[in-house]
């Protein structure tokens, strides 16, 4: 695999993330403009409000291409958890190894935080990502039937708590 690089915000990489997102699930799943409109919007204002002591933005990039992202949001670390948010990898890199590089950077940083907690939301049907997520010791802790961005999915929490091992 070619070198992948990890690094932190640069100007522009907000729009990337979002067009991703956005073009991802549109194409994939069917979302519609909400939820564009929602990343685009959330990860705006999380951007805008970064605390480096508290949260995290890791981008991927191949040979200076941008191939994927990860973010913790650590607002509420010592109650709810630290929130993983807008992690996705490229699907011309996905199976690269840059999903489990993100990931492992996003929960190094939590420990190093000595955050007890962290917690992500997703939709069922995602195997890939779920595969991922339990390979880590994340947790299915919640999962409810809603209707959110134009489609039903049955959305899922999981947990991974960092007190344990």
């Amino acid at each position: 695999m070619q070198d992948i690089e990890i690094r932190g915000y640069y100007p522009g990489v907000v729009g990337k993330i979002t067009e991703l997102h956005a073009v991802y699930y549109h194409e994939n799943w069917g979302f519609d403009v909400t939820f564009e409109t929602q990343v685009g919007g959330e990860l705006s204002e999380f951007v805008r409000q970064f605390d480096a002591q508290c949260d995290g933005l890791w981008v991927a990039l191949i040979k200076g291409n941008f191939a994927g992202a990860i973010a913790i949001d650590g607002s509420d670390a010592l109650g709810e958890g630290a929130r993983l948010r807008w992690f996705i990898v490229d699907p011309q890199y996905q199976g690269s190894g840059i999903g489990k590089k993100l990931i492992m950077r996003a929960i190094d940083f939590c420990r190093q935080k000595g955050f007890p907690k962290v917690f992500l939301w997703t939709f069922r049907g995602l195997e890939d990502a779920r595969r991922l997520y339990e390979r880590v010791d994340f947790r299915l802790s919640e999962e409810s039937r809603i209707d959110q961005w134009g489609q039903t999915i049955v959305e899922q929490k999981y947990e991974l708590n960092l007190n344990e091992g």
